[in-house]
């Protein structure tokens, strides 16, 4: 009679290949070559765990102590934390059990906009809110705004988080992220359209809360020693880095030192250009302090593009690793461009300049012609939503938000190499219990408008691909010079900057 099979006389191997195929392998969910990975990495929430997903793999786990090990990394390489009591206690758990926590590459903390002090009167709003807020309930406000001032008061959080850190020491990766829930939506939305009255009963603010998770984050980080390379921020407040800078430059500098990449995104239209000012001691701190440095993005609002000299940012430093380099929404001059890229000819692969809007007197087919000459290494370059800057004032000085699609609707679906695949880190792919890959975002389209769907993505992915292979064709439509370009020195339209990118790096524009 033949023996039955069983499956723990599989080898661990084919174990794996079981999993993979209940959840990717942490390893090789998203390749770092591909647009999906930086948008799951970097900037976009974490999705919730799709349910029978986390299931499978919690029951294998419960199945014996070897299932139990080799279903680790699918649970605990990536942990995404809420600042709310039962998410810190989640934490502290997995930083209990070091067969766990040695797991952990990337953490996530996600954080609530914070109640104003004296203001957190929600019954009292949803009683003068005629209906408009019926479904609300005050009950669950009122929790959420006395857990937010416990936790801070008792400095639950920087306990928890210092434990975590010291337990992670296989860390890379570092982000902080603002979270709304439907509830938390929904009550934003009413006080914002109904700013004064309403805002005397409750007043929600993302300052104090970014400030906190920064300045509690850091601590941790710096108390741990932590590995950590890199850290995200898609949604910071300028007044929240400044109030860091105040309190703790020391720490600042250190935790500097350590960083490779280093992707930020301010969030706050008002009074940008005083506040960015502001911050151009500290960031000549940190980019000083960052020798290593291989990616760097910093961002600002498409509808507000910060007026202020690049070396006020930037410094003139100069990185000897530096592979890609972003920046959006900027009114900026040819000469700095070119000078920053020239700096840097020598290694840069990947020039993202998404929303750049050229100041009187500039002209891009400059840019180009330099990028084209000199740029050794430039496998992609970036140029989204480029423009001149009188012609963007012209165009949307009166509105508060570029439109999500171009006049004539003009799209195409370029395959695209991420910002990342010059950047030497081991492991940059992770899972966990809390955070699966979106499977539905940029892994299934790579849709390149202007203004569509994946225009406001701060992954720094390029736009032109670099893998195509050069075509054999006579090339007669190819723009010999950058004064064939077609730059009319007034406003930049989608087909133009398409073929722009294209000519930079010696693609031709009708085969490619």
């Amino acid at each position: 009679m033949p023996r039955k099979a069983s499956i723990q006389k599989l080898s661990n191997e084919l174990l794996k290949d079981i999993l993979d195929h209940i959840e990717a392998d942490p390893e090789r969910s998203v390749s770092i070559d591909r647009r999906a990975y930086l948008s799951v990495e970097s900037f976009r929430l974490p999705s919730p765990p799709l349910p029978l997903q986390a299931q499978d793999i919690g029951n294998f786990r419960l199945a014996c102590r070897r299932f139990a090990e080799l279903g680790i990394p699918h649970q605990f390489t990536r942990i995404a934390t809420r600042f709310s009591r039962a998410g810190l206690q989640r934490l502290e758990k997995i930083a209990s059990r070091p067969n766990l926590a040695k797991h952990t590459k990337k953490f996530s903390y996600l954080i609530p906009f914070f109640y104003v002090e004296g203001r957190e009167r929600v019954g009292d709003l949803l009683h003068h809110a005629n209906g408009d807020l019926q479904t609300l309930d005050a009950s669950f406000f009122e929790r959420k705004a006395e857990a937010q001032r416990s936790i801070v008061r008792s400095g639950e959080d920087l306990r928890v988080l210092k434990k975590a850190m010291m337990a992670f020491r296989s860390l890379q990766h570092v982000q902080i992220l603002r979270l709304q829930d439907e509830a938390d939506r929904s009550l934003l939305d009413y006080l914002h359209e109904n700013d004064g009255a309403a805002t005397r009963l409750v007043d929600l603010k993302w300052t104090p809360a970014c400030t906190h998770a920064l300045k509690t984050v850091g601590e941790a980080l710096a108390d741990a020693r932590s590995p950590f390379s890199r850290f995200s921020g898609p949604m910071m407040n300028p007044q929240s880095v400044l109030a860091l800078k105040k309190g703790i430059p020391q720490m600042i500098s250190v935790l500097a030192e350590r960083l490779t990449c280093l992707e930020l995104h301010f969030d706050d239209p008002i009074d940008l250009n005083a506040k960015m000012k502001d911050l151009s001691p500290l960031f000549k701190l940190i980019f000083g302090s960052a020798r290593n440095m291989q990616a760097v993005h910093i961002g600002f609002p498409s509808r507000q593009p910060l007026d202020l000299d690049l070396e006020e940012i930037f410094h003139d430093i100069h990185w000897e690793k530096l592979r890609a380099f972003g920046v959006q929404a900027w009114r900026l001059s040819a000469e700095e461009i070119i000078s920053l890229a020239r700096r840097h000819s020598k290694t840069l692969r990947g020039l993202r300049l998404r929303d750049v809007q050229l100041k009187d007197g500039s002209m891009w087919k400059d840019v180009l012609a330099m990028l084209r000459a000199e740029m050794e290494l430039l496998d992609w370059v970036s140029l989204r939503r480029i423009d001149y800057s009188s012609h963007f004032d012209e165009v949307w000085g009166d509105s508060m938000e570029v439109p999500d699609y171009p006049p004539g609707g003009a799209s195409d679906s370029d395959e695209e190499d991420d910002f990342h695949a010059h950047v030497d880190l081991e492991d940059d792919v992770f899972e966990s219990e809390d955070e699966y890959s979106d499977a539905d975002s940029d892994e299934r389209s790579n849709a390149d408008t202007d203004h569509g769907p994946d225009a406001n993505e701060l992954a720094l992915s390029p736009d032109t691909p670099a893998s195509l292979p050069f075509c054999t064709c006579s090339r007669s439509s190819f723009p010999a010079t950058a004064d064939d370009l077609g730059d009319n020195g007034r406003f930049v339209v989608y087909q133009q900057r398409k073929l722009w990118e294209k000519w930079v790096i010696g693609r031709c524009p009708e085969h490619t």
